[in-house]
């Protein structure tokens, strides 16, 4: 079962259904989707993707989705999943533009190392980033993630693959409750 996490700014929690406008209102803007997976969905896209995070995440544990709030509002999403690309683990976190810039992506971020290092026992947590997403590529070197090979893909456009490894040193600073 998904757990809650809490940072000193944002609360990690699993989505409850009242929270399916907000998370279709956050992929449903292209700043923040063109990032996501595959790019932007349609509408129905994104509500069955909600939908699946009940129905196949949730229901069958497969791996951690949180809504992420500030301040009572849903500013955000994240995951850890297992994913035969990076052949382990792979962090995957997404916030609304209004979130950006004031350093909630790296505690975000952190929060999620975190949680797979000290909760879950990973030795190594990986990330993909389309080669584009300055700003996430930029963090995640800023957090001690290390570039270590791109994936041509099939569009042409290229995806980085980075990795963090634990050591001795790792912040556990987030509390599963």
């Amino acid at each position: 079962m998904t757990p809650t996490l809490r940072t000193e700014r944002l609360l990690l929690e699993p989505y409850v259904p009242e929270d399916e406008e907000d998370f279709v209102a956050l992929f449903q803007d292209t700043r923040v989707s063109q990032w996501m997976g595959d790019g932007p969905a349609s509408e129905a896209a994104d509500r069955a993707l909600f939908g699946r995070i009940f129905t196949n995440v949730y229901a069958r544990d497969l791996f951690d989705v949180w809504a992420v709030r500030r301040d009572g509002l849903l500013v955000g999403h994240a995951e850890i999943k297992p994913t035969d690309v990076v052949g382990g683990h792979e962090i995957i976190y997404a916030l609304a533009p209004t979130a950006w810039g004031s350093g909630l992506g790296t505690e975000l971020a952190e929060a999620i190392v975190a949680h797979g290092f000290d909760s879950l026992g990973l030795t190594t947590v990986h990330a993909t980033v389309a080669a584009p997403n300055e700003s996430s590529l930029m963090l995640l070197d800023r957090i001690g993630f290390e570039h270590v090979r791109d994936i041509e893909e099939d569009d042409g456009s290229t995806t980085r693959v980075l990795t963090r490894r634990r050591t001795a040193t790792t912040d556990k600073s987030p509390s599963a409750r």
